[in-house]
């Protein structure tokens, strides 16, 4: 089989959540110049417009839906939008996230709700719509986006912590139950990747400390995402990958002393 081939995601549509971001949305690009028809579902309609232009102008389709991600009744119309323009769902990519450094007895009900509900009921929502869809069709691929801070937590994120560890959960538990449908369910755990819902975290004394614990030293840049994503999404690349936990994180996981 042909390299091109092998990574090729032509005749394939992928639903991109939360892909008005920087790192969904730089996914999604990744997805669509694999040969992927893309659906950018996202709760910021005008990001998750720009981002469809911007694949559309390199001779791509793609679609924006707007979508709040934590409503389960949001996302069934996400999915009658996708088959209604592109027949069906290969990929789904669950990349909704948000972030906040809030010191732990200072957290709130409202704040612990939010984060839980955006990393990590989504995750669970969109593959229980998403996924039914693809194993009824008897294929496809799930990418869920944890974190390097899934385990061990990293410090300052307690929420956002326990959230993508529950991702991993998830990715973990569904990759046994579908794996029988020729659904395969993967996480990639990225390291650090500055973003919107990280940069306030990012003081000089943080960066210090995530520089002398990355043995590449220095922060991952969105583009080095596409790959990871990519294979994960390929039923030739990945055929015998289920279950995986992927760092894309610069040795970070690696790093002791």
């Amino acid at each position: 089989m042909l390299i091109d081939d092998l990574f090729s995601l032509k005749g394939k549509v992928a639903v991109v959540i939360g892909g008005g971001g920087v790192l969904a949305g730089e996914i999604a690009q990744g997805f669509a110049g694999a040969g992927a028809e893309v659906a950018i579902v996202d709760l910021n309609f005008e990001s998750a417009t720009q981002r469809a232009l911007a694949i559309c102008k390199q001779q791509k389709k793609a679609i924006p839906i707007q979508a709040d991600v934590t409503r389960k009744a949001d996302l069934e119309a996400a999915l009658a939008i996708t088959l209604e323009n592109f027949g069906r769902v290969d990929i789904l990519l669950n990349g909704a996230g948000i972030n906040s450094a809030t010191p732990f007895f200072e957290i709130t009900e409202a704040e612990w709700d939010r984060i839980l509900s955006v990393d990590l009921r989504s995750i669970f929502l969109g593959c229980q719509v998403f996924g039914k869809v693809m194993i009824d069709a008897g294929g496809g691929s799930i990418i869920n986006i944890s974190s390097a801070s899934s385990g061990p937590p990293l410090s300052k994120v307690f929420t956002y912590s326990v959230a993508k560890g529950g991702v991993n959960q998830i990715t973990q538990f569904l990759a046994r139950e579908f794996a029988p449908h020729k659904v395969r369910v993967n996480a990639l755990l990225p390291g650090f990747f500055p973003a919107e819902q990280n940069r306030k975290i990012l003081t000089p004394e943080r960066v210090t400390q995530i520089m002398s614990h990355t043995p590449m030293a220095r922060f991952g840049d969105s583009s080095e995402l596409i790959g990871a994503c990519i294979y994960l999404a390929s039923d030739r690349a990945s055929s015998f990958v289920t279950g995986s936990l992927l760092r894309v994180d610069g040795g970070y996981g690696a790093m002791t002393i």
